[in-house]
């Protein structure tokens, strides 16, 4: 839900009509005061053009946020012509203290205390050469509502200094966490990147050695297929070099060449075997015979499964995992559900989902995980078969 805020000016435009009221009325009753013990020998009573004077020493305060020094240099000299002639000030004193609130709710502090220092001089002087009242009346209560108005700014000041400093902790904590979410991103991606061109590479390099075979089985070839099966194997073989070229690229240094076969489907049993000596049950639902898959679907269904059991023995607690593999239509369908206390907001726990999605959509399929309705957490993958078979 949004707040409506005020503009800033509108809000300094009320204030100033406000004050400017306040100033010319509280004018008028000092030059005509109601109990005639509060007539002092002088009173002086200005004309109506000296209350526009007051009153404009209140208005400039519309422009306090935009000129904060300006606005309180000509609030003080406006009240300060208004007591030169001999008028009570008292209300006047008020625009000038206000925009010394302003100068240091938005300025530093020595510069406050600057302006704070030369307002009580400047006011205190001409009140007690000028105004009726010499010694008493104004000048008594000048210091404190400078003094009252200096620290209630410095607090203001403060309050903001503190509130800014905690956002911009907050900006840097999210730009941080953005930056560690891109990076782990990217880690995974080329963790993916190098398993899939290991899987093209062994590809590549069994197509080079079935052409050769090819060629040295055959007896007496046409010769459109000797130069076809040639061609093969020439270029299985370019292509095998510069796969290598680039996984020596993509591999961290002193990273060896993968030793073992691709996991796929046929290593669901060790890995279930695996989960269950870390404590957490498993059981596996697998097709008989199990569907022939190209070897990149092969190693994205054995991650995703891989994945989603070390996540349910790291966050479901006492739990049991199913793992169930089918293929309907068309697709290679992974479910793997535990009926443990699951993970509410898994994305805040690493970025595990993230790197499923990720592997699912290098083979043009999909991941969906959240809690299931029954209880505990559900991952569900569908993988596309090649050519749409079941």
């Amino acid at each position: 839900m949004v707040r409506w805020r005020p503009r800033p000016l509108l809000v300094d435009a009320a204030l100033a009509v406000v004050v400017t009221a306040l100033v010319v009325l509280g004018s008028l009753g000092e030059s005509y005061p109601s109990n005639p013990d509060d007539v002092v020998a002088g009173l002086v009573v200005p004309p109506w053009p000296a209350y526009l004077l007051a009153g404009a020493a209140a208005a400039v305060l519309v422009w306090r946020r935009r000129r904060p020094v300006t606005v309180w240099a000509i609030s003080l000299a406006l009240v300060v012509l208004y007591t030169i002639p001999g008028y009570v000030n008292g209300s006047a004193l008020i625009a000038p203290v206000l925009a010394v609130y302003t100068v240091t709710t938005l300025g530093r502090a020595r510069r406050a205390l600057l302006l704070a220092g030369i307002t009580v001089v400047v006011l205190m002087g001409s009140t007690i050469l000028f105004s009726p009242f010499g010694f008493g009346g104004p000048v008594t209560v000048i210091p404190f509502e400078v003094a009252v108005a200096l620290a209630a700014g410095l607090a203001v000041a403060s309050r903001r200094a503190y509130v800014a400093e905690i956002a911009d902790r907050a900006e840097q904590a999210e730009r941080t966490r953005e930056e560690e979410a891109r990076r782990r991103v990217d880690a995974e991606r080329l963790r993916i990147a190098r398993e899939l061109h290991d899987v093209v590479a062994h590809t590549m390099a069994t197509i080079s050695v079935q052409a050769a075979a090819a060629a040295h089985v055959l007896k007496d070839p046409p010769p459109e297929a000797a130069t076809a099966l040639a061609a093969i194997r020439a270029a299985s073989k370019d292509g095998l070099v510069e796969l290598r070229a680039i996984l020596r690229l993509l591999r961290t240094e002193g990273e060896a060449d993968p030793r073992h076969p691709t996991p796929g489907l046929a290593q669901l049993a060790t890995l279930a075997e695996r989960t269950r000596q870390a404590g957490v049950p498993v059981t596996l639902r697998l097709p008989t015979p199990l569907p022939e898959l190209p070897a990149a679907t092969e190693l994205v269904a054995y991650r995703i499964v891989q994945e989603s059991l070390t996540n349910t023995v790291k966050h479901a607690g006492r739990a049991r995992a199913t793992v169930t593999v089918d293929t309907r239509d068309g697709h290679l369908e992974l479910t793997v559900l535990d009926d443990g206390i699951g993970c509410t907001a898994p994305e805040t726990d690493g970025h595990g989902l993230l790197g499923m999605r990720e592997r699912a959509a290098s083979v043009r399929g999909s991941v969906e995980a959240g809690p299931d309705p029954a209880g505990g957490f559900r991952v569900h993958a569908r993988l596309p078969l090649p050519g749409g078979a079941r």
